[in-house]
């Protein structure tokens, strides 16, 4: 290893598009990582190890390859810098034994012989880089650096994750949770084409899980070990979607104080995930092509090509994508490049065999977030699924899931379930089902139909004007335009409790 003697530039390394030095490794990282340098020069061997050790890291090194055969399956490294040409085992060989016992391993190979052909070959066997000597000890700091960097953003991806993972459970239970022949094809077909590389476009109404299958997708695919990163395209108004998803270049616009990645840069070896895709604007959407085209990232502001992106595209929409071609709303050609695997989720009412498991699945999860262990589950009645399943169900799976917890939070422990304990659909002022509710009401005698109304009227009007006031019982009065007295009366009629709503009387 030459000392002293300048490396190669490294400005176009420096920066990760956040103003932070890219090479900037904090040092209890560097104390973290376990390097391995393994060469039978002697005076290169140890060039590095003082260099690196000089620099913070936890380095081991040997000369024998047999010796670093044993040290790359008996222990799990970080980073492995080795010489290609070794006897009596190659570095090919080691490097095929370090991957196979820890595939997260980065692999340096080097060599005083390099050639076109050896350098192909070690890249294809999983080497993460390639050094050939001699070589300048900036440019050996430059790449440990950046193999540094790589090993924290995978220790950060597996945090995060790990966090989704606990976040979203088991949502691939839940997402098997459907027997409806249109919704298992639709879980079929994510399953089957999660393994492959393929541009894939989900459309199904608001609310039917569109986003739960792109995490499905993503997390069964090759793509797994980076992030899923979602956009909404909706969400944002054109300029500042612009710069969210392809980044921006200091001074670019006003506010632009510094150089931003974009998310498609974030989500590179990952997949971005377009949420609502049809919203997206023409000048966008022909910026976007490229991209899928080229691979190739220009920021916003910038005249040169900023990034080489490797990105797995799920889209999203509510709408007929061809309808919003017709209407001039989405490229065709676009589309077409977004559109390789359609998939289409069916509504909740198409679905409602799937209701009661949905259903059930839901209470048992709120049920335990706001409830403590030793207090026994309710139960829905036969009467309560069946009204269930007699609801139009505009909110879809989102709908079932608020409404759900609602229940959980508002019924006592060990009940039943029954029709009239369900909220009435938003916007109706009789229960979402007519058929199974009002069928039970309406058999009865005038006066007993008319309380039974009534009663429930009285239960889902407190529940909500107690929820707009935040529990404060004094807001809640006025807004309802009674006296608290009068609040207090209903409440303990329908068997509330004052300490459950948290009575924070205002003075």
């Amino acid at each position: 290893m030459k000392t002293g003697t300048p490396g190669p530039d490294t400005s176009a390394a420096t920066s990760d598009g956040t103003g932070r030095d890219r090479l900037s490794v904090p040092d209890e990282l560097k104390s973290s990582l376990r390097i391995l340098v393994v060469d039978d020069d002697r005076t290169l061997r140890e060039g590095c190890v003082v260099m690196l050790q000089s620099e913070g890291y936890n380095v081991t090194a040997t000369g024998r390859a047999d010796e670093a055969m044993d040290l790359v399956k008996r222990r799990r490294w970080d980073i492995v810098l080795c010489d290609l040409y070794l006897v009596p085992i190659s570095g090919t060989e080691i490097l095929s034994a370090a991957l196979e016992a820890n595939p997260d391993t980065i692999f340096i190979v080097m060599t005083g012989n390099p050639s076109v052909t050896t350098s192909i070959e070690a890249l294809r066997l999983g080497a993460w880089d390639y050094l050939p000597k001699p070589f300048a000890a900036t440019h050996l700091q430059v790449l440990i650096g950046r193999a540094s960097h790589a090993v924290m953003v995978a220790r950060e991806t597996r945090e995060m994750q790990q966090q989704l993972h606990t976040q979203i459970g088991n949502s691939d239970k839940l997402m098997l949770l459907g027997a409806s022949p249109a919704f298992r094809r639709a879980v079929e077909l994510a399953r089957k084409v999660a393994s492959t590389d393929a541009s894939v476009i989900i459309t199904g109404e608001s609310g039917t899980g569109k986003e739960v299958i792109a995490q499905f997708i993503h997390r069964h695919s090759r793509h797994a070990s980076r992030p899923m990163v979602p956009i909404n395209c909706a969400a944002l108004p054109e300029p500042l979607l612009e710069s969210e998803m392809f980044g921006h270049r200091k001074g670019a616009f006003t506010g632009a104080d510094r150089d931003k990645m974009g998310l498609l840069e974030v989500a590179n070896g990952g997949t971005l995930f377009l949420d609502e895709l049809t919203e997206m604007s023409h000048p966008i959407q022909a910026k976007l092509l490229r991209v899928i085209q080229d691979g190739v990232v220009r920021r916003v502001g910038s005249e040169q090509q900023d990034a080489v992106v490797d990105v797995r595209f799920i889209s999203a929409t509510n709408r007929d994508p061809h309808a919003a071609v017709e209407e001039g709303r989405l490229r065709e050609d676009l589309l077409y490049r977004l559109r390789v695997i359609p998939i289409k989720l069916p509504p909740l009412r198409e679905r409602q065999e799937d209701i009661a498991p949905l259903a059930t699945y839901f209470l048992a999860q709120y049920w335990s977030r706001h409830h403590q262990p030793n207090e026994p589950m309710p139960t829905f009645t036969e009467e309560t699924l069946q009204s269930l399943r007699a609801r139009p169900w505009r909110g879809n799976v989102r709908e079932l899931q608020n409404l759900v917890e609602h229940l959980a939070v508002m019924i006592d422990p060990g009940a039943k379930i029954n029709p009239d304990d369900v909220l009435p659909e938003e916007g109706t002022g009789m229960p979402g089902n007519p058929v199974g509710f009002s069928s039970a009401i309406m058999s009865e005698a005038y006066h007993i139909a008319k309380d039974k109304l009534v009663a429930q009227f009285e239960r889902e009007y407190l529940a909500r004007i107690v929820a707009r006031a935040g529990s404060n019982m004094s807001k809640a009065a006025r807004l309802a335009s009674i006296d608290r007295t009068t609040l207090y009366r209903l409440m303990e009629k329908h068997g509330f409790r004052r300490d459950d709503m948290n009575d924070a009387i205002e003075t």
